[in-house]
């Protein structure tokens, strides 16, 4: 594992400060630094938090939250079980999507806190967060529901779940995808290998 500068979670947050190293600083009302177990064995990663997360400080705090409360429970877990980040911790104006520089300078913060959590399977959520962490420019619909790997890490890509609020498409696959980390941790705990010695965040 690469060497984090912190040796925990609430060093790296107090080291995040109040940012301004970005303009959403100066536009959004709380920092969403990331929520849940520090030893987690999944680590969920959305894109950015939305008008309810900007103003309570917590990510997936909306109606796209209760609805991964939900799929969380549907294999027996529940939000205080994993730990939830965003690849930008403040919230873009009106939503809007993340702009790269945004990303470039936001992300090392979620690279230092996967390395702190060693999480077993990484969730990314979306586009945003499945790109980032895949590194790559395929889309979500063409990767979710398949186990990869990215830096010595298990990576599990699912759709955001507020694609259920808007497609009710989406929301079978959100279920089955969340059948599929269930079946993964519960199953076959041995082809889910902790992170490597030299594993190195994406």
């Amino acid at each position: 594992m690469a060497v984090s500068r912190f040796a925990a979670l609430a060093e790296l947050r107090e080291h995040i400060g109040e940012c301004r190293r970005c303009p959403l600083g100066e536009t959004r009302t709380h920092i969403v630094f990331g929520v849940g177990r520090e030893d987690a064995d999944v680590m969920l990663i959305g894109e950015a938090p939305g008008r309810n997360e900007d103003l309570k400080g917590e990510p997936f705090v909306g109606a796209a939250g209760r609805v991964l409360d939900e799929l969380l429970a549907s294999i027996g877990m529940r939000r205080a079980d994993v730990y939830i980040a965003n690849i930008l911790k403040c919230r873009p104006p009106g939503n809007r999507d993340p702009l790269s520089d945004e990303i470039e300078t936001c992300t090392p913060f979620l690279r230092d806190q996967v390395r702190l959590v060693e999480p077993r399977v990484i969730v990314p959520l979306g586009n945003f967060a499945t790109r980032f962490v895949l590194r790559t420019e395929e889309g979500i619909t063409g990767l979710r529901g398949t186990v990869r790997h990215a830096g010595g890490f298990t990576v599990l890509p699912i759709f955001h779940p507020a694609a259920a609020l808007y497609d009710g498409s989406k929301h079978e696959a959100l279920t089955a995808d969340f059948a599929l980390l269930g079946r993964l941790l519960a199953e076959n705990p041995g082809e889910i290998p902790a992170p490597p010695a030299r594993a190195t965040p994406p």
